[in-house]
């Protein structure tokens, strides 16, 4: 992989907080790595160590965003949560992925700057896995790291297996939680995995909450009678309520830690006034903080990208629902809820999504995507890696999940029926201590 070292622009003194010291670090890298373009970005990332003697000695491990889209981890908790259980064996970076945070991050104002929707397209194709692998590399080589270890949550491992096609002997061990995603290309396979997903997820929640089909049925007929009448409700940014942005409910149904959120906002969903039925103003808040359009647009436009190493993804998420799931249609008597999908209409429906509908379009239909992975490479794979699975996850396939596991020689996977997506947030010592005695043995010997 061809990455310069990256130019350290500027690095704040550490502060202390509740048991990790902190820096801020800020560097310049090419938006294209390998050539001579003048356009540059910038990244910040953030080091963390222990608040103890000796921390500054451990060594490095590069902590990769879920996503994709958004920023790392702010650690407002100190040495809490899953850093907490990381920083007596490592120092932490915490980067900001290129797009996201304090990383030029990529908002509509900024697209619109760049001009036409060919230009804005151009310029998030340098958006991928490839090219986070790329800055990674270069923020190593700018801190002097010989090696350091990794942990990817979520999207975040999708990143650690282009990092392990590309650049295997920069990495000590990686490890993976939730994010061992399908490396053949095919956005549809994952697609007709995930609504199958949905729709168990979706009627254990009823298992456990009977009364609340009835209530979720009564949030769709209120929609419909409202716009009906002419008289829809709106989000706080002016987007219409429609069946579709009660379908995204189904965000609430991707970890333990936010599923009875999903049941408490039902409880207290409708109003019926006299003047007739309406969405409280608590669910339409509930609603709203499901579509962060506007703050994460990355997350939307490249949702089907970070899948494909060649064609065109097509709307794959759209074209698999019209074919295989009907029942997850905005027209269905109740539409099953939605997870990580991303659709045509919402470029439609959502006021922050309209301007950018031209340029969704083109990344739809863009042609000759990099390959994200080197299947000879992972195969051949001699890098300790452990990574936590999770049976019932509804954003990353256990199958697929598996599938991915037998393409990387020596990976060990590490399997949980109990826990969902969100496993390394509800359960990190359980976590990284599982990946972590997998990985401890072999990391050890390399060293």
């Amino acid at each position: 992989m061809i990455a310069r070292p990256a130019t350290l622009t500027s690095r704040t003194p550490e502060t202390t907080w509740r048991g990790a010291v902190a820096s801020s670090l800020r560097f310049s890298v090419p938006l294209r790595h390998g050539d001579d373009s003048p356009e540059g970005l910038e990244l910040f990332a953030r080091a963390v160590r222990a608040d103890a003697p000796g921390s500054e000695e451990l060594p490095w491990l590069l902590f990769l965003q879920g996503g994709p889209g958004f920023p790392a981890l702010r650690p407002t908790g100190g040495a809490s949560g899953w850093l907490g259980e990381l920083l007596p064996r490592f120092q932490v970076l915490l980067l900001d992925q290129r797009g996201t945070g304090g990383s030029s991050a990529v908002e509509a104002a900024t697209l619109g700057a760049l001009g036409t929707p060919e230009a804005q397209a151009e310029y998030l194709s340098h958006f991928r896995a490839t090219d986070i692998v790329a800055d990674a590399e270069a923020v190593r080589q700018a801190l002097s790291i010989e090696r350091w270890s990794t942990l990817g949550q979520s999207y975040g491992g999708f990143v650690t297996l282009s990092y392990l096609s590309l650049a295997p002997a920069s990495l000590e061990r990686c490890l993976i939680t939730g994010g061992l995603g399908e490396i053949r290309g095919d956005a549809a396979a994952v697609y007709r995995a995930t609504y199958a997903r949905m729709a168990e997820r979706e009627a254990e929640f009823f298992s456990w909450f009977p009364e609340d089909e009835a209530r979720l049925q009564r949030v769709y007929d209120v929609v419909r009678e409202r716009r009906a009448a002419g008289s829809p409700q709106h989000l706080v940014d002016g987007s219409e309520v429609t069946e579709t942005t009660v379908q995204r409910l189904g965000m609430l149904l991707g970890g333990n830690g936010r599923v009875q959120g999903l049941h408490f906002a039902l409880e207290t969903a409708v109003v019926e006034a006299p003047e007739g039925a309406r969405l409280s103003a608590g669910f339409l808040g509930v609603l709203q903080g499901q579509l962060d359009h506007a703050g994460h647009p990355l997350y939307w436009l490249l949702q089907e990208s970070i899948y494909s190493s060649g064609a065109p993804t097509a709307w794959a998420a759209s074209r698999v629902r019209a074919a295989d799931f009907p029942e997850f249609l905005p027209n269905a008597p109740r539409p099953r809820l939605l997870g990580e999908m991303a659709l045509p209409s919402d470029y439609e429906e959502s006021v922050a999504l309209r301007p950018l509908a031209p340029l969704a379009w083109l990344l739809a239909e863009h042609e000759g995507w990099p390959a994200l992975y080197r299947p000879e490479v992972l195969a051949e794979n001699t890098v300790p890696v452990a990574a936590a699975v999770y049976t019932h996850d509804v954003y990353v396939d256990r199958e697929l999940s598996l599938a991915t596991a037998a393409a990387v020689r020596g990976l060990r996977v590490w399997e949980s029926d109990q826990l969902h997506h969100d496993g390394l947030a509800d359960e990190p010592g359980t976590v990284l201590g599982a990946l972590l005695e997998l990985t401890d043995a072999a990391a050890a010997a390399q060293r």
